[in-house]
């Protein structure tokens, strides 16, 4: 049987998801519906495109050689990846074989379907925990936080690589024990490499207006500064590297 799974897009950019030029393929579906989220286009599978892994790998070919020298890879978005498992499992294996570095960013939430054959593929996890207290979770999210606190472990726990993301928002994961809790539990994880601290902004905002949404947070400022070496400073106390 063809393996085939809910495409959104696909881009090519540098500095983002992940390290070097990266073929960035951004699938459909995502069981969140995160405050502050980028791309509500992206919530539903019934509104992507299908596409067989051998059509992704053909798109890839083309740039292969542009993204080796470059030091760069092929990294798998969302929506949320984890929806579809079998679908990434099996592209990251083909990707593998073209020597290419392969990337999976998620949130964690559906940590628990991602086997070990999708992660003995993986060569870096770019894992979003968008809070540590438990209610702020749910008022970010829509969901819990411990499927992604237990995916960290279990990642950590295989000796699969990690960079952390926070996405920082003025009034609503700020909170200065909210922050110590992750940059605690993260301290303890063995194979993170990184800690990127991502100050909120409303670039996304159009998106909403364009699908007849009101975006949940256009009143919310943009951290100021200060706020942001802050938390990338307790972070930092903890012993993270932090972007």
């Amino acid at each position: 049987m063809t393996t085939t799974g809910a495409v959104h897009s696909w881009d090519l950019a540098t500095a983002v998801d992940g390290p070097g030029t990266r073929f960035t393929l951004f699938l459909n579906g995502c069981p969140l519906r995160c405050l502050y989220c980028e791309n509500p286009d992206t919530w539903h599978m019934r509104d992507g495109h299908r596409m067989t892994v051998a059509e992704v790998v053909a798109q890839v070919a083309k740039y292969r050689r542009f993204i080796s020298v470059a030091g760069g890879g092929f990294t798998v978005s969302g929506g949320e990846p984890l929806l579809q498992p079998a679908f990434v499992a099996e592209l990251f294996h083909e990707v593998k074989g073209m020597g290419l570095h392969t990337a999976l960013d998620t949130s964690g939430f559906l940590g628990d379907r991602a086997t070990d054959q999708l992660l003995d593929a993986t060569d870096l996890v770019l894992l979003d925990i968008k809070s540590w207290d438990p209610q702020t979770y749910r008022r970010v999210t829509g969901g819990e936080v411990a499927p992604t606190l237990r995916f960290a472990r279990r990642l950590s726990d295989r000796g699969n690589r990690m960079w952390i993301r926070f996405v920082l928002v003025p009034g609503l994961t700020d909170a200065w024990d909210n922050v110590e809790g992750i940059a605690s539990f993260v301290s303890a994880l063995q194979t993170v490499e990184r800690v990127e601290v991502l100050p909120f902004h409303k670039l996304g905002e159009p998106k909403y207006a364009k699908l007849g949404m009101k975006f949940p947070l256009a009143d919310v400022p943009a951290p100021e500064p200060e706020l942001v070496e802050r938390v990338r400073g307790q972070f930092a106390q903890h012993g993270a590297l932090v972007y």
